[in-house]
């Protein structure tokens, strides 16, 4: 039985793929298994896992899309190790990702359900580093999860012990965005983080990736915000940051009056935050105009990962 499982979920992104799994063979950390659960991609994704043949990799297919939680679950089903890490499909991992993360989980206490990382932002196009998040926080994370996904790229940094998902469930396959957000909320009600300072992922933003589809990203929102309603209505200042995150994705898909209706709802909800104001004024000078406006990539990353 391998000591790890990590979980590679894919659907049509084969071109990223190799590099992915090659960020895992080259971990200095080789006590692992790889599950690459293929969400009826029509691209060439197969091929791509068979030219790692003698890698011991095991390959899953979906026979119809299932989207990203139900991938995740899949992998959590087939998977035999006493920890879980996931890489996405776009991503990479440092070589010692994985041995620094295991080390830690192996002399923390029984309530420390996972570790997590610091990660780098890149422009995948031009190969340039655009931010790096450095992993401080410990212990219980409910509060820094109320006010926003801290996480940010935990699906590809967090390494869990099995139990979490023994404890909390498997992501929710309802939510059509923010599965890891949802599970990150969860966990914390039963576990304790523990993180490695040190940036390990390389986080690749582009035009294919899921958090590009706004409509999307905002109908899991919207779902969120209805699933855990009581959980964010009993902290004023959250529940209008969620608000504002929502107002914003709202005006930046050019439904500026719906954005602005929630923009206003995060004033009256919590009237002391700045940025609530900032985004209501940069509505009131058009779709257009807002969009170009928030198109800077620290608003956009803002935008796709705190909110």
């Amino acid at each position: 039985m391998p000591r790890v499982s990590v979980i590679i979920p894919t659907y049509n992104r084969a071109e990223f793929l190799c590099s992915a799994i090659t960020s895992v063979l080259n971990q200095t950390f080789q006590d692992f298994e790889i599950i690459v659960v293929d969400d009826a991609s029509n691209d060439g994704t197969y091929e791509v896992v068979s030219s790692f043949n003698g890698n011991g990799i095991k390959y899953i297919r979906h026979k119809i899309n299932r989207g990203g939680a139900a991938a995740r679950n899949t992998g959590i089903r087939a998977s035999t190790g006493e920890y879980i890490a996931f890489l996405d499909d776009d991503d990479e991992w440092m070589p010692e990702k994985l041995q620094m993360q295991v080390d830690l989980l192996q002399i923390s206490p029984p309530e420390v359900g996972a570790v997590y990382t610091g990660y780098l932002i890149i422009d995948r196009v031009k190969g340039e580093i655009v931010d790096r998040k450095t992993a401080t926080k410990r212990r219980d994370l409910s509060n820094e999860l109320i006010l926003s996904n801290y996480l940010g790229a935990a699906g590809s940094s967090i390494l869990l012990r099995r139990g979490c998902f023994e404890k909390v469930g498997l992501f929710d396959k309802g939510l059509s965005s923010s599965q890891d957000y949802d599970m990150w909320i969860r966990i914390p009600r039963e576990f304790h983080f523990d993180c490695v300072e040190k940036s390990l992922i390389k986080y690749h933003f582009h035009k294919n990736r899921i958090s590009n589809n706004l409509i999307a990203l905002i109908n899991g929102r919207e779902m969120l915000l209805k699933k855990y309603s009581q959980f964010f209505e009993s902290h004023r200042k959250s529940y209008s940051l969620y608000h504002l995150g929502l107002g914003v994705l709202y005006c930046y898909t050019g439904n500026i009056k719906r954005g602005r209706e929630l923009l206003v709802q995060a004033i009256r909800l919590y009237p002391f935050e700045i940025r609530h104001y900032f985004n209501l004024f940069l509505s009131l000078l058009g779709a257009d105009n807002f969009k170009r406006l928030k198109e800077t990539k620290e608003e956009v990353v803002v935008s796709f990962f705190r909110w």
